[in-house]
């Protein structure tokens, strides 16, 4: 590994490195529904707007998210404009800061070595890389914790040191921001994970020290901030419809986002491979840390723990849930790799499944490749039973013919690092891991832009034509936010007096029905220019399994169907 003693030289080629890896190609395919569009509709209406001070969607006010990731992509669409690249630009600085604190924090805990091994994995990671280039909001939320996290550490470690002020300032001001971007989970996950630690280290007495009182009025103050500024402005409704949406993520698989308790220990087994595997290798390799190290390490097995209990039992299952998991999962397998590389074993049954998962991420990937001709064989013998998947993967792609051979970049990667790991050899690691990381920049760049096309692109196609005419866009019975941001919706399109005065009526029907007024916007809406008064073009967006529902209503009438989507238009009358 590359050795400077020159630290700010090194950080500058990590920054450098970091850019020219994150930056390119985030803006080479639409944003995917439903929240890298949401996120990025939300922070174009607060530029189109000019209100910053509250989120919006459909310019009305959004409680599911706090402001502080929306401030910056309207930030960045301020300064490259409202598209794809700038709603993903946050996420591509994210990765510097984020790997440049990795190899800090590292060499504090280690060495010089320890914080490039480290920072190396985590790029070379499929999860966390895709996320880098994505435009979610949890890269943001996922550092801010790990940088409360990491302070609070310093803190515990000497609480009555003469730092500790610093520290403990510090650590509530990242978790105060966490909170901003994402919510309240960030407290929770903090929370239980001191208090594992604190159980653990038998140091409870360090939970009434003055600078730990002062971390905890630091991240409510910082917390609070915005939610205050709500409740000052009037907007207590705000507030309330953002409790019940978290409590609705705990209680229900909200928006059929539902799945068993597993999910995530498998989501992180498979889309942290192999760094999961070099974890479960090094998860019992500490005996001969440091007391600062030992103490460093189990705050990251408790937050690890935590995060992954957290959200398995939470109904709602999101593949990036358990986003923050990367951190300690990375962090432990580096320990593994620095510290104990030559003891470092793996017993059959990992074995087995090393090369299980290696055999099919490798075959996937090359079929992917023969999508074409594959799609044929399942549309031939009916293996697909979804007719929406189905009539998606009618789209007309274009492939190259070389895709297939990302798959054996892969399949090197894993043989190289398997190979470093079997005979212990750390520089074929770094060559095997270097595979991998190439294999993941190819996939991100060259896979997910034509997934996109097969799985969304026609529809966002017809949204781009709308956002040329004056017109009225919705969708019918599946939820969506591209028909919004795509269609360059104005807030001069909600201000039509029969429009409002019908979706209000619709509103409180919808509300006595049990119904949140807020969430059943777009619905009513939706009713209404297929029944209201309308005073230009309406254009409604059905998946074709469902257009059934409104070809009955005469005043529609069918454009075309493309790829399981079929569009509609309702004209004014003369």
């Amino acid at each position: 590994m590359l050795l400077l003693k020159n630290n700010a030289v090194l950080v500058f080629l990590i920054a450098l490195i970091s850019a020219l890896i994150f930056v390119p190609f985030i803006g080479n395919c639409p944003l995917f529904d439903w929240d890298e569009v949401n996120f990025a509709e939300c922070a174009r209406e607060m530029v189109i707007s000019g209100n910053y001070k509250t989120v919006q969607l459909n310019y009305r006010p959004f409680w599911e998210k706090p402001p502080f990731f929306i401030w910056l992509q309207a930030a960045s669409m301020n300064i490259f404009g409202v598209n794809e690249f700038a709603a993903r630009f946050p996420n591509a600085v994210c990765s510097i800061v984020s790997l440049i604190s990795m190899f800090v924090i590292g060499k504090k805990f280690h060495s010089q070595t320890f914080g490039l091994v480290w920072s190396f994995l985590y790029a070379a990671t499929l999860l966390p890389h895709l996320y880098f280039k994505s435009g979610l909001i949890d890269p943001w939320f996922n550092l801010f914790i790990f940088l409360s996290v990491f302070h609070l550490i310093q803190l515990l470690n000497n609480p009555n040191g003469k730092k500790e002020i610093r520290h403990s300032l510090l650590a509530g001001l990242f978790l105060g921001l966490a909170v901003l971007t994402k919510g309240p989970a960030a407290l929770v996950i903090v929370a239980f994970s001191t208090l594992a630690f604190v159980l653990w280290n038998k140091q409870i007495k360090t939970l009434f020290s003055l600078n730990f009182l002062m971390f905890v009025f630091t991240a409510l103050l910082v917390s609070g901030s915005w939610f205050i500024a709500m409740w000052l402005n009037g907007h207590q409704e705000i507030i309330f419809e953002f409790i019940a949406y978290q409590k609705r993520l705990l209680e229900t698989g909200d928006s059929g986002h539902d799945g068993p308790f597993v999910y995530h220990f498998v989501v992180l087994l498979i889309g942290c491979f192999p760094a999961s595997l070099i974890f479960i290798a090094s998860y019992a390799k500490y005996k001969n840390l440091l007391p600062y190290q030992r103490l460093f390490r189990k705050f990251f097995v408790c937050l690890f723990w935590v995060v992954l209990i957290l959200f398995s039992i939470v109904k709602t299952k999101i593949v990036h849930y358990s986003s923050l998991c990367y951190f300690p999962l990375t962090f432990i397998a580096t320990i593994g790799l620095v510290n104990y590389f030559h003891q470092l074993t793996f017993n059959r049954f990992w074995k087995i499944l090393y090369w299980f998962i290696t055999v099919v991420f490798t075959l996937v990937f090359i079929a992917v490749g023969f999508i074409e001709q594959i799609k044929l064989i399942l549309f031939k013998h009916n293996i697909i039973a979804d007719e929406f998947a189905v009539q998606n993967l009618q789209a007309d792609v274009h492939w190259s013919g070389f895709e297939f051979l990302i798959g054996f970049v892969f399949l090197l990667g894993a043989t190289l690092t398997y190979m470093a790991l079997n005979k212990h050899k750390l520089k074929l690691l770094y060559y095997g891991l270097a595979v991998n990381l190439l294999f993941v920049y190819l996939g991100i760049a060259l896979i997910i832009p034509k997934a996109e096309q097969y799985t969304q692109h026609a529809a966002i196609e017809f949204y781009r034509e709308c956002a040329k005419q004056n017109c009225y866009v919705e969708t019918h019975r599946f939820k969506s936010y591209a028909y919004i941001f795509y269609s360059n919706r104005l807030p001069g399109d909600y201000t039509n007096p029969d429009q409002m005065s019908f979706i209000e009526k619709q509103l409180n029907v919808m509300e006595e029905q049990g119904y949140s007024r807020f969430s059943s916007f777009s619905t009513a809406n939706s009713i209404w220019m297929q029944s209201g008064k309308i005073d230009r073009p309406a254009y409604i967006v059905s998946k074709t399994k469902d257009e059934w529902e409104i070809t009955a209503n005469k005043e529609l009438t069918k454009l075309y169907e493309k790829n399981g989507f079929s569009f509609f238009v309702r004209m004014p009358k003369q």
